[in-house]
């Protein structure tokens, strides 16, 4: 099941949603022109990804190292392949305009760097290890657009067997089933004890993310349709 465009109407372009998604763009094309330079792109990943160690590290001390601090953001501007960036991005497009529609461009980035940092912290909390990806803070925008548009309607792509259907679901549905895997799936290698897995596929932080999205949109005073 893959979202395709939301039914909700905006009253004002998304600025700083396209902005996000500009700066995740420029990056990523970057990155590819390091592909035949693997040293290079290795110390790019290493010196702008998230180390919960290493920012620990650097608190403990007595001398926070404001670099590690600033890879709270900077890893949400990092992906691991094309089908991370790209799901990402589709999440983004799709939902981020109608948060950012009820928060205004200001609060809608607070939301989405700050829970995006969150979720980081959360996702180290469970699986220890260096963590690139938006996934968090996307994740927040998605329990943001649950609580803004309970009611919204989503045109998705679903696919039953080898046929393959346009339909319109309810947003609760959409974004609640993707809760529900991002769940169970971190259950699952939580239990297996994959933590080499989890860390490369980030549940904790999606549903650290989501959480916070819930919370923060209160707290930043947007209100439901």
């Amino acid at each position: 099941m893959i979202p395709l465009h939301d039914l909700e109407r905006t009253r004002r372009p998304a600025i700083a949603t396209r902005l996000v998604l500009l700066g995740i763009a420029l990056v990523w094309i970057y990155t590819l022109t390091l592909v035949d330079r693997p040293a290079e792109l290795a110390a790019f990943y290493e010196r702008w990804s998230f180390d919960w160690e290493e920012l620990i590290s650097g608190l403990r001390s007595g001398r926070p190292d404001l670099a590690a601090l600033a890879t709270l953001v900077t890893h949400q501007f990092l992906h691991g392949g094309w089908l991370h960036v790209l799901g990402n991005a589709l999440y983004l497009w799709i939902f981020g305009d109608n948060v950012e529609d009820r928060l205004g461009s200001g609060r809608f980035l607070v939301l989405y760097l700050a829970s995006g940092a969150v979720a980081a912290i959360g996702q180290a909390l469970v699986a220890p290890g260096a963590l690139v990806g938006a996934s968090g803070a996307i994740a927040a925008v998605l329990g943001a657009y649950l609580v803004l548009s309970p009611g919204a309607r989503v045109r998705t792509l679903v696919f039953l067997g080898i046929f393959i259907t346009v339909v319109t679901l309810p947003a609760v549905l959409v974004i609640g089933l993707w809760l529900v895997v991002q769940i169970l799936s971190g259950v699952s290698l939580m239990r297996l004890e994959a933590h080499e897995a989890t860390a490369r596929v980030a549940y904790a932080a999606h549903v650290t993310g989501f959480v916070s999205g819930i919370v923060m949109v209160r707290v930043l005073g947007a209100r439901r349709r």
